[in-house]
């Protein structure tokens, strides 16, 4: 795959927010529904229009979001730790940016899908681009969104035999 790839560690990112959802669900369910969402991030030609009116170095999706080095618009998968953490980078005219996926099972049986969000907003075209990002809690809602979509998926294929869930995506 040959595309741009972030140069930057994303613990530089500055730390934006963080969101958590629990699901009834095991870590692998989680991960499955993880990476079906991720993986229609790409869908329709919202997405793909978005990212380059945006100047994304990502504009398509490439490869499976659960391998380093794919993409989706807007991402490219800069870790995946199978059934724990999957980062995605990104970076644009006015951000560079980082969404970082972690799976926690907890002691009551439910697993906990966290969704953190580190970004910079270089200059004054980023300062308006984060207000109107940021600021007005679109991130928040699209976060959160997709978060409910990853507990939809996973509860609903939860308890199905394997080959009927492989069937039903």
């Amino acid at each position: 795959m040959q595309h741009p790839i972030i140069d930057v560690p994303i613990e530089s990112l500055p730390f934006v927010d963080e969101h958590f959802i629990e699901i009834a669900a095991t870590p692998e369910e989680v991960w499955e529904a993880l990476i079906q969402v991720v993986e229609g991030f790409g869908e329709g030609r919202s997405a793909p229009s978005l990212s380059r009116a945006l100047g994304c170095a990502q504009t398509e999706s490439e490869g499976h979001a659960q391998e380093i080095g794919s993409t989706v618009p807007g991402f490219v998968v800069t870790r995946s730790v199978r059934p724990a953490v999957l980062a995605l980078m990104g970076q644009h005219r006015f951000s560079r940016y980082a969404l970082i996926f972690s799976i926690i099972e907890k002691p009551s049986g439910l697993v906990l899908l966290g969704a953190q969000t580190r970004a910079e907003f270089p200059g004054r075209r980023g300062t308006v681009y984060r207000g109107l990002v940021i600021g007005t809690r679109g991130h928040v809602l699209a976060t959160n969104g997709i978060l409910r979509s990853v507990r939809k998926r996973a509860e609903r294929e939860r308890g199905r035999p394997k080959a009927a869930s492989a069937q039903n995506r």
